[in-house]
């Protein structure tokens, strides 16, 4: 369950990716200019152009490659990743940039303060994850560090992409890539004039537990990029019990009225279990076939919440999901 709550919650890695792997772009450390970056735990200025970058938490590490660099190390993923702990669509880049695979760092409530020690970052980027205050300290003494804007897993995808290429000097490449998914995200909802205006509430279902996203989810908040409108029974219910997600006892499943239910699951024999629960046949929209599953390890990552390399990965599949719950007919 905690791959479908946070994404991602031995340390490998290849020697050709410890080098600095830049694009041509992004090369040249004399036009850089200094930057401070405020966060959660103060601010953050970065006087040189990072060369070995290492990212720790969801999304950093695809925003970084986007931008033509790969991370020197990484937290190393599972739900929905390879063997030795990379997206598919990570992959594909390491390929395109002609880099080795990044250190794969050991994943954990805490980063591993020594193997990111070792990989010896210019800077440490952790603008979407769940680091603490202590860990921050900790990681500051290591290199400078960019933590999130204000909560733990909460950042807007979005910001995630402009603050790395505010770090990276490369605020103008960052804007393109930004432009390219609005772009992409804009023609699926032009495509499909019905999601504007309907309610939805994102809900991740396991045996005797129902999770609900909060309004503050990035995966959310992608739902509204896409026309879509947060349901108002999901803050009505909202138990504040973390800063993205609520848990709804089965008993009460029913109050959490919408138009549609985004149900995410990590295998379609488990959404095909969840049709048939009878615990949530209560449910209006179960009962109306007013659900859409996006079902799978790396379709459900692609979209919890997209990033700078994974929505094109599974765009036309979540919409096409999303398209057939608004109408059943």
């Amino acid at each position: 369950m905690a791959g479908l709550l946070v994404l991602p919650l031995a340390a490998c890695g290849s020697d050709d990716a410890a080098e600095e792997t830049r694009s041509d772009d992004a090369a040249g450390a004399e036009d850089f200019e200094p930057v401070t970056v405020e966060h959660a735990f103060g601010a953050t200025e970065v006087t040189e152009r990072p060369e070995r970058v290492v990212t720790w938490g969801w999304g950093t590490p695809d925003a970084v490659l986007a931008l033509g660099v790969v991370p020197v190390a990484m937290e190393k993923l599972s739900y929905g990743a390879s063997e030795e702990g990379f997206m598919p669509w990570q992959e594909e880049a390491f390929e395109e940039l002609d880099a080795g695979q990044p250190t794969a760092l050991t994943p954990g409530e805490a980063p591993p303060f020594e193997e990111i020690a070792a990989a010896a970052p210019d800077v440490i980027l952790a603008s979407y994850s769940g680091i603490t205050e202590a860990d921050y300290d900790k990681l500051t003494q290591i290199a400078p560090t960019v933590a999130y804007p204000d909560e733990p897993w909460s950042t807007p995808w979005r910001d995630v992409i402009t603050t790395v290429g505010e770090v990276l000097g490369q605020d103008e490449e960052a804007e393109q890539v930004l432009a390219d998914i609005d772009a992409d995200v804009a023609a699926a909802a032009e495509a499909h004039p019905e999601f504007e205006g309907t309610s939805i509430a994102a809900v991740a279902i396991d045996p005797g537990a129902f999770y609900v996203y909060s309004a503050a989810d990035p995966r959310v908040q992608f739902l509204e990029d896409l026309g879509f409108t947060v349901a108002p029974s999901v803050d009505e219910l909202d138990t504040g019990e973390s800063t993205f997600y609520y848990t709804l006892s089965t008993e009460n499943v029913d109050r959490l009225e919408s138009d549609v239910l985004l149900s995410y699951a990590a295998t379609q024999e488990r959404a095909d279990e969840i049709a048939e629960d009878p615990t949530y046949q209560t449910m209006e929209q179960f009962q109306e076939g007013h659900v859409a599953t996006v079902a799978g390890e790396a379709v459900v990552s692609s979209v919890s919440p997209p990033t700078a390399l994974s929505l094109t990965y599974s765009l036309d599949t979540f919409v096409d999901a999303l398209a057939g719950a608004v109408s059943t007919d």
